[in-house]
């Protein structure tokens, strides 16, 4: 009997009221309406929705940059150029990631659709694309900031640094040894990073790749687009493409980055070490002289060998 009653009352409420008639907290919903569409309204004309946030950092992270082009062979202080890894092929097996790979800034995928800044310390990976964009473009730094366009040597200390796309920032390529909490994501060797601070922990070494010659070489200057070793000062550890390990990044699916020495039977450093300090093409601003050498390959042209004379 008490649901007939109150299936009739109902009954007769909707009877009693039309359509037009507004029930409940009706006049709190209509402010509250307003002030979400007036949040919303400054939100976008301050660029501080989403969605926004997002086409910022990407425009800036994608935007096209230029690389320096050397005249003397060299690599110089203040110069940019992509830092890749050649094409190679691990005999022992267990590779998964093939080409050619670049150095590249990767922020956290959750951070990517929050954020229009770089927030460190920040993720690295290496990518495929070759073409120079503010996500792989890295200036050589000096320590001291003094030897601005005077060619870098092996065994001196140097830093990476990277813009990222954006105008008024600068982000340096780091390392420490690890730990239980920090290491690399899927190897679990020593993590490679960036920070926004530049001190000890990024500065960088040029070291031949040819350890029978790695002496000869000593300060004498380091080449362009040739295949050399850049080890960690700090803990002495090799920078490395971990060809067998991929990240789903906000970008697809990269190659790992970490810093180890990866030797083989004979004690040499196997090719996840080398790296090659790519400089502009001259006649293409989109593209590297690699690109120019011979397309259709991946060898990277080496060093001739240099006398035993002081430098």
């Amino acid at each position: 009997m008490t649901v007939r009653r109150n299936v009739w009352r109902a009954e007769m409420a909707r009877k009693n009221y039309r359509t037009c008639v507004r029930m409940g907290n009706w006049n709190e919903d209509i402010f509250l309406e307003e002030e979400m569409m007036k949040d919303f309204l400054e939100k976008r004309d301050k660029g501080q929705l989403l969605i926004q946030r997002n086409r910022i950092l990407i425009a800036n992270l994608l935007r096209q940059t230029t690389l320096s082009v050397t005249e003397d062979g060299l690599i110089h202080y203040g110069d940019k150029v992509l830092v890749l890894n050649p094409d190679c092929e691990d005999p022992h097996g267990g590779q998964v990631v093939f080409g050619r790979l670049v150095l590249s800034v990767t922020p956290e995928e959750m951070k990517a659709h929050t954020s229009n800044d770089i927030e460190v310390p920040c993720e690295v990976t290496a990518m495929h694309n070759a073409s120079p964009i503010g996500r792989n473009t890295f200036i050589i730094l000096s320590l001291d900031g003094n030897a601005l366009g005077e060619p870098i040597r092996y065994g001196q200390n140097f830093g990476l640094g990277t813009t990222a796309g954006f105008d008024d920032k600068m982000f340096y390529l780091g390392s420490d040894h690890k730990t239980m909490i920090k290491s690399a994501k899927k190897s679990w060797l020593q993590d490679v990073y960036l920070t926004d601070e530049f001190t000890y922990l990024t500065c960088w070494q040029a070291t031949y790749f040819d350890p029978q010659l790695r002496i000869e070489y000593e300060g004498f200057p380091v080449p362009a687009n040739t295949k050399i070793i850049i080890k960690h000062c700090h803990t002495n550890q090799a920078l490395a493409a971990n060809r067998k390990y991929s990240l789903r990044t906000y970008f697809g699916k990269e190659c790992e980055v970490a810093c180890h020495t990866h030797l083989d039977s004979h004690r040499n450093e196997k090719p996840l070490n080398y790296w090659v300090l790519c400089t502009g093409n001259p006649n293409d601003h989109s593209s590297i002289v690699l690109d120019k050498l011979d397309p259709a390959s991946e060898n990277v042209p080496e060093q001739q060998v240099a006398g035993t004379s002081t430098p």
